[in-house]
């Protein structure tokens, strides 16, 4: 792809989804620029259940990371993909939705040829400790009724050497695909990662977590590590031991098991000190 900028194309991407994913897929946008893909799904008021909208940019000004953060993706130099699915009846666990579209973003890789990888709870996708790509979810759900979420995933995939600078600088070690191998077009790994969360999303309203929970805890890249969870103003340090059926994260302190809630925490390795 040197020398020339790696375009999406709506209709290749929509020439790469297999036919029982353009049966349930309603709209594909794909903009030069947007403030956020995943903002500008959640004004969506009319989606059918089982049905969805997917929306990329060849770049975000205002992409959003967890906890607020930006999301830096220079143009064309990743993915910046959101889709929007209404389920009928909310499934139990939503609050693990993040960890089920990590596993959906490792299958589509996966079929690409990238393997290794793993995922840091709740919603980075990782080779070793480095920072390939990052999920993030809205939702808008009533008791006992419909929810409509949004997933919005963003991948590195030629990361300019001044984006590494200034991701060094916020402390994120970032990976990219160019560096891991061969990069498809960024239209084929599009199309690969709608199929595969619209294939998730579809189980998971049926089955839950429990339709995601071994991949996921095969891929977990905290599993038996030292880990230090920042929450509020304070600091907990303990041992990693994976996650419960609604996606928390199980943190070993003093021989002792602590829920830790998706969206209230962020996590970072400490060295393996403590007792296994």
């Amino acid at each position: 792809m040197s020398g020339r900028v790696d375009r999406l194309d709506a209709d290749q991407i929509r020439a790469g989804l297999p036919q029982d994913v353009c049966a349930r897929l309603r709209s594909l946008e794909v903009h030069e620029s947007l403030d956020s893909t995943s903002d500008r799904l959640l004004t969506v008021e009319d989606l059918p259940p089982g049905r969805f909208d997917a929306c990329l940019a060849e770049f975000q000004s205002t992409g959003r990371g967890r906890r607020g953060r930006r999301w830096v993706a220079p143009f064309a130099a990743g993915l910046c993909l959101s889709v929007g699915w209404k389920f009928r009846d909310a499934p139990a666990a939503l609050s693990a939705l993040s960890l089920a579209a990590g596993v959906a973003v490792l299958r589509a890789l996966a079929s690409l040829g990238f393997t290794g990888l793993a995922l840091k709870w709740p919603n980075d996708i990782v080779r070793g400790d480095g920072k390939l790509g990052g999920i993030l979810i809205d939702l808008r759900s009533e008791a006992a009724g419909p929810a409509y979420v949004v997933v919005g995933v963003g991948i590195n995939v030629r990361l300019p050497a001044s984006a590494r600078e200034q991701l060094a600088a916020e402390g994120v070690d970032a990976v990219d695909l160019a560096s891991l191998g061969t990069p498809p077009t960024r239209s084929a790994l599009a199309a690969a990662l709608i199929a595969a969360l619209c294939a998730a999303l579809a189980e998971y309203g049926v089955r839950g977590f429990a339709a995601i929970a071994e991949e996921w805890q095969a891929a977990d890249a905290l599993a038996g590590r030292s880990v230090a969870v920042l929450q509020g103003g304070g600091i907990l340090e303990g041992r990693a031991r994976g996650v419960d059926a609604d996606g928390a994260l199980l943190l070993e302190i003093g021989g002792k098991l602590r829920r830790i809630v998706s969206g209230e925490v962020s996590v970072r390795l400490v060295s393996d000190t403590l007792t296994a």
